[in-house]
């Protein structure tokens, strides 16, 4: 019996086919998504529907699940049209939108009723901004929904008047506790919206999806393109909650992920509840808790520096490694696309302690790397601070196969670091959701670890970084 699963992250849609038994890797499916911090979801669709082509079809599979990425609004009419083009999580121009909310509401106060103090990336923010700045669409909303939510809605054959099986059957659409803990307007442990929450970000209210369980079933999909009528559809989930799915994660495990953006959370048996905002209190996507901090800027800081050296990222590596560690003093607080922790959506990135002797290929690159991680280790801190505790780091992530990074993150971090295989973990919670709707049961499918370097605490690297930190 094969299951599949979705990740349609910011970037691309990805789709793995398992063994439901053993968890073995079947085949694969890619396919790519606009650039930008705004979509039109048919693009994603489009994408998933190319991407399970390229994964050899679906007709020998009996369940699906879609994870993707988080915050990412929405809005529908009463047909069951998309009104304008979604505004994704890295999507920094509701920042005054947070403000606002935290001003009217408190930030003790969002804490306490929704586990997340605002912030530009989450959903609630973003419908602000629309009653703010798009008054006539936002008016028009009928029904606010995420990027899974969206997905698995058109997978079972829902969506615009005459353009679907279904139709516009807004009460059918349906999400998870992961990705509703990301809207600003759910509460993780009273497990219910706060509509007065979204009434003050829309203007009004609105239908959202219905909450399913952990192994619950959506429904069952349409017929489509590659996709046979009556595959169990799973409940879905955010990304990252996902993701720690795919890898089982366990008590002691805290994930550091290096893709698009930097994220650093943990499976936990509590709510989290942080009125300074740094830690969102997040559900994960087994019933527990995932506190959780996120950066904007990760693998894109690698990516600016190794073209402003003109070299690749494997270069860029190589070059890190020849400078010592801290870089002579060379410090990169990489606030390139402002930054989401700290919560600094204008700020722009600084090059610190520049001399004659320090300002070379070597440290910058080493500086790129270091900033990278320093801001996640700050994350770590904040989360372990919730009360988590760190015995492992799961580094995931493209940027996570570079060696010097696995070298230097043994070096930034207190605590052992582990790299997995490479894998697309966020679709392999998917693959795990759907398997888990078929049986009742969460599979426990093994994850190998490809390395993991010996640790090598350098004190210098964070210092120099916290220096500069104000």
């Amino acid at each position: 019996m094969l299951v599949a699963g979705v990740d349609s992250s910011t970037q691309s849609c990805k789709v793995v086919v398992r063994d439901a038994e053993t968890g073995a890797l079947v085949r694969t499916g890619k396919a790519s998504h606009p650039a930008g911090t705004e979509v039109d979801p048919a693009a994603w669709w489009d994408a998933l529907l190319l991407a399970i082509r390229e994964a050899g079809g679906l007709g020998d599979v009996s369940a699906v699940s879609v994870a993707a990425q988080q915050h990412g609004m929405v809005v529908l009419d009463e047909d069951g049209r998309v009104i304008r083009p979604a505004l994704l999580w890295n999507d920094t121009r509701s920042a005054q939108a947070a403000t606002d909310l935290i001003n009217e509401v408190g930030a003790a106060e969002y804490a306490r009723r929704t586990g997340v103090v605002p912030v530009a990336s989450f959903t609630v923010t973003k419908l602000r901004w629309l009653r703010d700045a798009e008054p006539a669409n936002a008016a028009r909303v009928a029904a606010v929904a995420l990027p899974h939510d969206w997905l698995s809605w058109r997978l079972r054959g829902y969506g615009p008047a005459g353009e679907t099986e279904l139709g516009p059957v807004l009460t059918e659409l349906s999400t998870d506790r992961s990705d509703a803990s990301g809207t600003g307007y759910y509460s993780a442990a009273l497990g219910a919206y706060d509509r007065e929450l979204l009434a003050l970000g829309l203007g009004h209210d609105a239908a959202l999806p219905r909450v399913l369980g952990p192994g619950d079933t959506a429904g069952t999909t349409a017929a489509l393109p590659g996709v046979p009528a009556g595959l169990v559809v799973g409940v879905g989930a955010g990304d990252n909650a996902g993701a720690a799915l795919g890898l089982g994660a366990a008590a002691g495990d805290v994930i550091v992920s290096i893709g698009t953006s930097g994220t650093v959370f943990a499976v936990t048996e509590q709510p989290s509840e942080d009125a300074s905002g740094t830690v969102a209190g997040f559900a994960d996507a087994s019933g527990l808790h995932l506190p959780l901090i996120a950066t904007l800027n990760a693998a894109r800081i690698l990516d600016s520096i190794a073209g402003l050296l003109g070299v690749d990222h494997t270069e860029l590596g190589k070059l890190a490694l020849e400078a010592q560690p801290g870089a002579d003093g060379l410090v990169l607080q990489p606030y390139f696309e402002g930054e989401r922790t700290p919560n600094l959506p204008d700020a722009t990135a600084s090059l610190f302690g520049m001399t004659l002797g320090s300002t070379t290929r070597p440290n910058l690159a080493r500086a790129a790397i270091e900033g990278l991680l320093c801001g996640l280790a700050d994350g770590l801190d904040a989360v372990r601070a919730q009360g988590v505790t760190v015995e492992r780091i799961l580094l995931i992530g493209g940027a996570a196969q570079n060696e010097a990074v696995q070298l230097i993150a043994a070096q930034v971090f207190e605590v052992p670091v582990a790299v997995p295989t490479p894998g697309e973990y966020v679709a392999d919670g998917g693959a795990t959701q759907a398997a888990w709707s078929l049986t009742g049961t969460r599979p426990t499918w093994s994850v190998a670890i490809a390395s993991q370097p010996t640790p090598d605490f350098h004190p210098v690297i964070r210092a120099q970084y916290a220096a500069h930190r104000a």
